[in-house]
């Protein structure tokens, strides 16, 4: 059976106070996530993905029109379930995949679409019928589709890669992890730059074993 996987700054003090000071920041969002996901021990995150749930749940109520934060809630929504596993975290699958639906039926291009990204990975991810609703073919579409809107960006390039290397596609997985790893650098996320470079750098060993 399939199980969930998330994608899976500075220091905590200086992440709490920033958290603190301005919840409704899209970017404060953001940056707590990647603190979330790549500092914290993994039993301290469900608890922390939750809370941060919670707040943006919060800005979606305030903008419910925004692709962009119904796309984050959406993320953060499919961690807390990569964080919690089993098929408690279903739940948890299907609302993040309302709120990528939702952010796609008001702009599909939104956040360089990563809309696309986060539901293909969704798709690939959770099991399919008649346990869940994972779909590899549809799972392809997604992806492939959000790498043609954003063909050298990092995270479309890198989810690609790895249903690619799940799917046997080594050589393919490969091309894509190299454009990831050449991705333009974000400034105001180094910590989700960081993360996602130490998973791209992983991948690549395990697809160099198979070539």
């Amino acid at each position: 059976m399939k199980s969930f996987i998330t994608a899976g700054l500075l220091t905590l003090g200086l992440v709490s106070s920033t958290w603190a000071a301005d919840t409704a920041s899209l970017l404060t969002i953001q940056q707590r996530w990647a603190f979330i996901n790549y500092q914290l021990q993994d039993s301290a995150k469900e608890a922390a993905f939750n809370d941060l749930a919670t707040r943006a749940q919060e800005q979606v109520n305030a903008e419910p029109n925004n692709p962009d934060k119904l796309i984050w809630l959406g993320i953060i929504q499919s961690s807390t379930a990569g964080a919690k596993g089993g098929l408690g975290a279903l739940s948890l699958a299907e609302a993040a995949k309302k709120s990528f639906e939702s952010a796609m039926s008001i702009n599909p291009k939104a956040l360089s679409g990563s809309a696309m990204t986060s539901l293909g990975v969704l798709y690939h991810k959770v099991p399919g019928w008649p346990i869940g609703f994972g779909d590899d073919k549809k799972a392809k579409e997604l992806l492939v589709q959000s790498y043609k809107l954003n063909p050298t960006g990092i995270d479309s390039n890198y989810f690609l890669a790895e249903f690619l290397y799940d799917d046997g596609d080594y050589q393919g997985a490969k091309q894509h992890l190299d454009i990831a790893k050449k991705a333009a650098p974000r400034p105001d996320r180094p910590i989700a730059d960081m993360g996602r470079h130490k998973e791209i750098e992983a991948l690549m060993a395990k697809v160099n074993k198979e070539l």
